[in-house]
């Protein structure tokens, strides 16, 4: 304690790193190690969860069009998914703060279970939709992001929650690869079996190796398990100094790209007249890409710069982006524009969600990730139908110039606006 005594007044971190140790129920070295083995069980859940659900995403369209679903019924099919993601990302983090993140992390690998399951007997267009249910609930990025922030300190934070996108990158490779691989070799519904099994195994991970309580005990509020429905209690969190500008930021900054993105398969058909094998090779250098950016990249930024300067870099380069986009002719430009588009996205995306978790009490960092894990089911539920109308009236540069618009304006609020941020700079 002597030791612990001497290092408080570098901000209580290594005596939170201490309790954190303790509350794994082990203490000094071997406290280090269990912490470390479990924020590595994390990253595993989440890539397999990831995985299982890129490679259902590539098989999905031919599913669907093998049960008789047109382009318009397969949007709906789509839409239906964004939804549930959207509405149950804020409770699935209410859950996990309230009843642990190894509950919601069980939950959210069973109902990845119950999906392929339901996948797996869809025989007809009513059974697919229904096959759709259990996505309310299966939300293992933000579970395995509530592990980390629970298990790192808030100078670590940026760098743990930056190397998820290892995983995503991980998923988006092996998942598309193996979902064509499956459903070509043995059968559409082959993917889906493989699904069910794996986030079987992945329950029994969660099962096993999380602890049943991942946060120092001082770290909890006595909420008394208020609703975990509750909107009020969600909302709440808004109020808190600095989050409502940041999550602006987050929603608006990736918005045009993001609309660009869920148009893509039309657009690599129609405006880069590619078949549907290059469009699989060009999703995987995107996950290549984000792979060495998020695992390379972002953490040693993270260490060397400021939350407000990387989050007023990404806003910038995300403008520039947008210009590049604007002019592109060619898949090859894309390729080219691809960089800095993925490097603007990872570091974005981290670190927003390390300065809003920063920025709520401890005991409500599940509920800030779910809102923060919103964001993307938001995009693909608003998304068809207003990237529709963009690309059918303006074209492909279209999505260009609203991403440079929309990011010049967000880069001089960002510069003149005095956005309070805890834990400037990440030791």
């Amino acid at each position: 304690t002597s030791a612990m005594n001497a290092k408080a007044s570098s901000g209580g971190e290594e005596e939170a790193s201490g309790m954190r140790n303790k509350t794994l129920g082990e203490s000094g070295c071997s406290g280090e190690v269990k912490r470390v083995q479990v924020i590595l069980v994390a990253y595993l859940i989440a890539t397999l969860e990831l995985t299982f659900l890129f490679m259902q995403m590539g098989v999905m369209p031919y599913l669907a069009k093998s049960l008789g679903l047109d382009s318009v019924g397969f949007g709906y099919l789509q839409t239906t998914f964004g939804v549930l993601q959207l509405v149950g990302g804020p409770i699935f983090g209410r859950f996990a703060d309230q009843f642990g993140t190894r509950a919601a992390l069980i939950i959210s690998c069973a109902s990845g279970s119950a999906f392929f399951l339901l996948m797996s007997i869809s025989t007809s267009i009513p059974l697919l939709f229904l096959s759709r249910l259990p996505a309310v609930f299966m939300h293992g990025l933000p579970g395995a992001q509530k592990v980390i922030t629970d298990l790192t300190t808030p100078s670590q934070r940026a760098d743990a929650l930056g190397k998820l996108g290892l995983c995503f990158g991980i998923g988006i490779i092996i998942g598309s690869a193996l979902g064509g691989v499956l459903s070509t070799k043995f059968g559409i519904f082959v993917p889906t079996y493989v699904g069910l099994v794996g986030n079987l195994i992945n329950t029994m991970i969660a099962v096993v190796w999380i602890p049943l309580q991942a946060k120092p005990k001082s770290d909890h509020r006595v909420t008394g398990h208020s609703d975990v429905f509750s909107i009020r209690e969600i909302l709440r969190l808004m109020k808190f100094p600095g989050v409502m500008e940041v999550f602006i930021v987050k929603v608006f900054a990736g918005l045009p790209i993001g609309l660009f993105l869920i148009m893509f398969s039309i657009i690599s058909m129609d405006f880069f007249g590619l078949e549907a094998v290059e469009s699989g090779y060009l999703m995987s250098y995107f996950g290549v890409l984000q792979m060495v950016v998020q695992g390379l990249v972002v953490g040693k930024l993270t260490s060397r710069c400021t939350e407000r300067t990387l989050l007023r870099l990404s806003v910038f380069v995300f403008a520039s982006v947008g210009l590049g986009m604007a002019l592109m002719r060619t898949v090859w430009h894309y390729c080219i524009v691809a960089v800095p588009l993925v490097f603007a996205f990872s570091t974005l995306g981290t670190i927003t969600d390390s300065i809003l978790t920063k920025a709520v009490p401890s005991s409500d960092t599940g509920t800030m990730l779910g809102i923060c894990a919103s964001v993307q089911p938001l995009t693909r539920t608003v998304g068809p139908t207003i990237g529709g109308i963009l690309y059918k009236r303006f074209g492909v540069s279209s999505f260009g110039y609203l991403q440079l618009i929309v990011n010049l304006g967000l880069f001089v609020y960002l510069l003149k606006s005095k956005i309070p941020l805890r834990e400037m700079k990440s030791q």
